[in-house]
């Protein structure tokens, strides 16, 4: 076997955590399930799995860098007859399994860490002391989640739709985005993931959703919030108005004297809240928009009426 330093990239300085994720990098390329059938696949995880055991063990390590056993963890030859220079034979033998690996030797000492990185944090079925499945017909576990994107627009997350994706087995499925999804929601797909090894389950395929943002419309949990114009004759008079909600044109009273920064609340208008599961409301909030360009006869009333009907607004909001 190869120096397990060069098998894994790292020089003979790495750090534990260094090791471990050039170790993780590797063992993802290199993974059976992610090229199947590619020739030499199997072989270079072994090689890759083998080295990290070795060099994730400071034990191992600290014997591996002092010459005291080779890339594969065997005691080296110190003459007497096959035997090192302790009187144990020149092949190390693990409890539990044979050879450098020991019980974990199957695919070059797979070790319960292995499979907590690579395998959505479970353990290898069996694993501990003794447990003796040691070849890659015995692991078992459960196969990587995939992550995947879509984007949608902010009305089709506030109602409901559906996506296409493609999968990395070559399958396409409609993806339901349901009702009130938020931006960067996460939806998972059991079972479409990569496969597990020795019939354990498959992962998952981990779908997050982006919203994108819409022109006035935004989002307070399940509340809607728009901004309205008005014009002065419907904020002086009152007026019913048609205001946009995300599930389409509504008719709204706007009461007489009503101002900039007034709000009014329309109830369930507004999406399905995933903490509540109800629908929240929508929030109106106007503002008077004065004629553009200006209207003669409304400057020339003006005039005259604030000569005798003025009043001081600042004053009453604490800014004089």
């Amino acid at each position: 076997m190869r120096d397990p330093y060069t098998v894994l990239g790292v020089t003979r300085g790495a750090s534990a955590d260094d090791i471990k994720k050039a170790y993780r990098k590797l063992a993802k390329q290199h993974h059976p399930d992610l090229k199947p059938g590619h020739a030499g696949n199997e072989e270079r995880f072994k090689e890759i799995s083998a080295a990290y055991a070795l060099l994730s063990d400071p034990v191992k390590r600290a014997r591996y860098d002092r010459g005291e056993v080779d890339a594969s963890g065997n005691e080296r030859h110190a003459g007497f007859g096959g035997r090192s220079a302790h009187g144990a034979r020149s092949r190390a033998h693990a409890p539990g399994g044979s050879g450098a690996g020991g019980a974990d030797e199957g695919f070059g000492g797979w070790g319960d860490d292995w499979f907590s990185d690579l395998f959505g944090g479970r353990k290898r079925p069996g694993a501990g002391a003794g447990s003796g499945t040691g070849t890659s017909g015995g692991a078992k576990a459960r196969g990587t989640d995939i992550a995947y994107s879509v984007t949608v627009p902010f009305l089709e997350a506030a109602n409901g739709t559906k996506r296409r994706i493609s999968l990395s087995n070559g399958k396409s499925i409609d993806v339901a985005i349901p009702p009130g999804t938020e931006n960067e929601q996460k939806l998972r797909l059991k079972g479409q993931g990569l496969s597990g090894l020795g019939g354990a389950p498959a992962g998952d395929a981990i779908v997050e959703v982006h919203v994108e943002p819409h022109p006035y419309f935004t989002r307070q949990d399940g509340d809607i919030h728009v901004d309205v114009p008005i014009t002065l004759n419907e904020a002086v008079l009152g007026a019913t108005i048609r205001v946009p909600t995300v599930s389409g044109p509504v008719a709204v009273k706007v009461p007489p004297g009503s101002n900039t920064g007034s709000t009014l609340r329309l109830r369930g208008k507004g999406v399905v809240s995933q903490k509540t599961k109800a629908a929240g409301d929508q929030y109106v909030k106007l503002k008077v928009v004065l004629p553009d360009p200006p209207d003669a006869e409304l400057v020339q009333f003006m005039e005259k009426w604030s000569k005798t009907r003025s009043y001081d607004v600042r004053k009453k909001a604490g800014l004089e």
